[in-house]
């Protein structure tokens, strides 16, 4: 997603104080995930946005593990730090830098080798050495992987012992926003986004972890009370300009985000393009999201065709890469058409298996060879037909 600067006076270094009404489940009993929709209300700000576009969303850290560190540290809080990555022309507060400025999770080899610096403890020595060793780069990877700053301080405490609050603030990187695809159109609701986001909850090393931005939003906000700084990144994903054009989106878990804002938006216009939208996740009971809102849009002709993929359902695993294969002819038909197709989600595997599935749909259908396949599908790029929100 290539982002173009907001013309807002609030942006990403003067995020506009918003705050949430609306917070519920969107996944229902049984499902593996907790999948919410949130409304952030915009009132009083001049933030406009567009069907494709982002918010970014700063959060807290979650004040318990915040007090499990300076506990671990023996600080009070009130110590004044300068960390490194914050350029920072005044001194903060040790608390206001763990709770609302710098990432508690993510430590590096780095911290490893202060707490070897530190420590007076044979057997801490010996175990750090062995970590920092050459030839144990990925035992160290794993070892770092499966921990937070918390950890390293309770498992070393000789080590942390001789570790000053603005030493551990040089270690940690800044505290980035987080970036959501917005599930709504302006043209529906302007003076809201809509959000539909996978609240992030796992444990490793013995603790309980969460996604910082997602479990604040989820667990640590107050509809209509707490701020909630946010700005809008610009982007140029979204639905075709042509009213008259189909679009085909592709959207499974909570890819499915923009889609919902295009269909608004198309309906909002009153555009006769058809729209096509394949969605998937892993039970049909359970993780069908905005299931009423997409039958309703079917009933009433503003979506023209909806394909689900429940991966979990049978025994043979089904997603969505499969339904455009089931369906190659009358997908190539659109896209032949002038068809603008568009995938949102998952970048590590969904978006490639959709690529090569669209890629081969376009070779068989076509009459096309693998290399002219692939110069259609980079007309198709070049000409902006061809869209992707992915990360």
């Amino acid at each position: 997603m290539t982002a173009i600067p907001s013309a807002s006076v609030h942006n990403k270094d003067n995020p506009f104080s918003a705050k949430v009404s609306e917070n519920r489940l969107l996944s229902k009993p049984g499902s593996e995930k907790e999948t919410r929709h949130f409304v952030i209300n915009l009132e009083g700000s001049d933030l406009t946005y567009k069907a494709g576009d982002s918010i970014g969303v700063y959060s807290t850290n979650r004040p318990g593990e915040v007090a499990e560190i300076l506990e671990l540290l023996g600080a009070s809080g009130d110590e004044p730090v300068l960390p490194a990555m914050l350029k920072l022309a005044e001194p903060i507060a040790l608390r206001e830098a763990l709770s609302a400025r710098l990432s508690l999770a993510g430590p590096t080899r780095k911290a490893l080798e202060l707490l070897q610096a530190k420590t007076t403890d044979a057997a801490e020595q010996a175990r750090l050495a062995a970590l920092l060793a050459p030839e144990a780069r990925e035992a160290l990877q794993a070892f770092l992987d499966e921990r937070a700053y918390v950890d390293l301080l309770a498992e070393f405490p000789a080590g942390r012992a001789g570790v000053t609050p603005q030493e551990l603030a040089d270690l940690m990187r800044k505290l980035m926003p987080r970036l959501y695809s917005i599930a709504s159109s302006p043209k529906a609701f302007p003076r809201e986004v809509h959000l539909t986001v996978a609240i992030l909850r796992y444990r490793s090393n013995g603790r309980d972890r969460v996604g910082v931005c997602s479990t604040f939003l989820a667990d640590r906000t107050e509809l209509r009370e707490t701020p909630v700084p946010v700005f809008i990144s610009s982007s140029h994903f979204g639905p075709p300009a042509n009213p008259a054009a189909d679009a085909i989106m592709v959207g499974p878990g909570t890819g499915i985000a923009p889609f919902r804002a295009f269909v608004q938006d198309r309906a909002a216009d009153g555009a006769p393009g058809r729209n096509w939208l394949f969605f998937g996740d892993r039970h049909k009971a359970a993780d069908f999201l905005y299931e009423e809102e997409w039958e309703n849009h079917l009933a009433n002709g503003r979506l023209t065709r909806l394909d689900l993929a429940w991966s979990r359902d049978q025994e043979r695993k089904i997603y969505v890469q499969d339904r455009m294969r089931e369906n190659a002819a009358e997908l190539w038909a659109w896209i032949r058409n002038g068809a603008h197709f568009y995938v949102c989600g998952d970048a590590k595997r969904m978006a490639k298996d959709v690529d090569a599935a669209l890629h081969e749909i376009i070779a068989q259908q076509g009459g096309m060879d693998a290399a002219a396949a692939a110069e259609y599908v980079k007309a198709m790029k070049k000409d902006k037909r061809y869209q992707r929100d992915v990360y």
